[in-house]
């Protein structure tokens, strides 16, 4: 089977989209959430709230949504899922109150998964050959969609809040009807599933696979802590910059753009020498340490040079977590990888349920005690214990590849 040019192209661009979208809104959500709750804090507090509810349907609907692209075809329900971001984000673009925020929010993630089905879509349409390529692609395409995004939320924030949430809108909107005239169907009749089991409707049952695995059960804690950190940055940047520095939203976006690449680079073109050249777990330590530094200077940051300079040192975190990826994925065998990745991906999902709320209460906190810096603190903290915690797991594991020496 050859993959289908047409049907590739929608789902790139379907991810593109997906992605441009989510990072148009990135730059002015806390602004447009702050501005109906009516104050910083308020608006603080109840940004972690809207991504905690965001989290918590998608990571009871994604499974869901999955199964039911086996049972009746990934088109009608990667249509359905798009459509309801459409939807998504009309509802946050004329939000009267945060009531009808809380609206979208919770639909966009009912219908948040478009991208596990494009997954599914590109292994229908490509021959084993060609997947490794196509997932490239689609990885590729995610992180050009994070770098468009925030810049251009940022700059047509410039002309009101709740204009990106219009455009965002419109692209979907545009993606739905490429989609409803273009996509073919890639699962045929014949190889789908004959029906609904209750449990593979059940979120929490690829959870069970972290209590299987040594590797897992090892490294759990670490990844909730560092998982944690990672939440901080993502549900306080825009807070923090608008609230300390006084950034526009167009600062915002070229920022977020600017760490989009770095990380492009890091995880596109560095890692994979890095690794050859020191190993592994050195490689592992040297991201970690990196994302200790990130939050260590974001927490006294009061000026724009220390918050470029953090997203530097905070890209080379990105070396830390496809090379434990990596070394996960050697511990166990060739038919259990789906299992472990599942197993990680729903922690991940559980972890941005907590995160949020934890990050927005202790800025808002830190706020109202003269610290704003209080939240990312925190994400030092979280990181120097993970960090300790893997330092004990890496050093009865093997790796790979001797560091090269001189």
């Amino acid at each position: 089977m050859r993959a289908r040019p047409a049907a590739l192209i929608f789902i790139l661009l379907t991810a593109l989209i997906d992605i441009v979208g989510i990072g148009l809104i990135i730059p002015v959500l806390p602004g447009l959430v702050k501005e109906l709750a009516g104050s910083e804090v308020a608006g603080a507090r109840t940004i972690g709230l809207l991504t905690a509810a965001y989290a918590v349907m998608q990571f009871i609907f994604a499974p869901i949504l999955g199964v039911l692209s086996d049972r009746f075809g990934r088109r009608p329900v990667l249509l359905f899922a798009l459509s309801g971001m459409a939807l998504d984000y009309l509802l946050l673009a004329f939000a009267p109150n945060l009531a009808w925020l809380f609206v979208g929010r919770i639909l966009a993630g009912i219908t948040g998964a478009s991208l596990t089905v494009a997954n599914a879509y590109i292994a229908d349409v490509s021959p084993p050959e060609d997947r490794a390529k196509n997932f490239g692609l689609l990885g590729a395409t995610f992180g050009v969609g994070f770098i468009l995004g925030p810049a251009l939320g940022g700059l047509l924030g410039e002309y009101g809040l709740r204009v990106p949430f219009m455009v965002a809108a419109a692209l979907t909107g545009l993606n739905v009807l490429y989609g409803l005239f273009v996509l073919p169907e890639s699962l045929p009749e014949s190889s789908r599933a004959r029906g609904l089991r209750r449990a593979d409707l059940n979120p929490l049952l690829p959870l069970r696979a972290l209590g299987e695995y040594p590797i897992l059960r090892s490294l759990t804690l670490t990844f909730v802590l560092l998982g944690l950190a990672g939440q901080v940055i993502f549900s306080t940047w825009v807070l923090y910059t608008e609230g300390v520095l006084r950034w526009t939203p167009g600062q915002n976006g070229v920022a977020l753009a600017f760490f989009g690449l770095l990380t492009a680079a890091v995880q596109g073109g560095l890692i994979g020498p890095f690794i050859a050249r020191f190993g592994e777990r050195r490689t592992i330590m040297t991201g970690l340490v990196s994302s200790i530094l990130e939050f260590t200077v974001l927490s006294v940051a009061r000026s724009g040079a220390l918050l470029y300079a953090s997203l530097v040192v905070g890209a080379l975190g990105g070396l830390a977590n496809p090379a434990l990826q990596g070394l996960i994925s050697r511990q166990v065998g060739e038919t259990e990888q789906g299992r472990v990745q599942g197993a990680i991906t729903s922690l991940n999902s559980l972890v941005a349920v907590v995160g949020p709320v934890v990050a927005t209460s202790v800025y808002a906190f830190g706020v109202t005690h003269d610290f704003p810096g209080a939240a990312f603190t925190l994400g030092a903290l979280l990181s120097v214990a993970g960090t300790l915690v893997i330092l004990g797991v890496l050093r009865g594991m093997p790796d790979t590849g001797k560091p090269q020496q001189g």
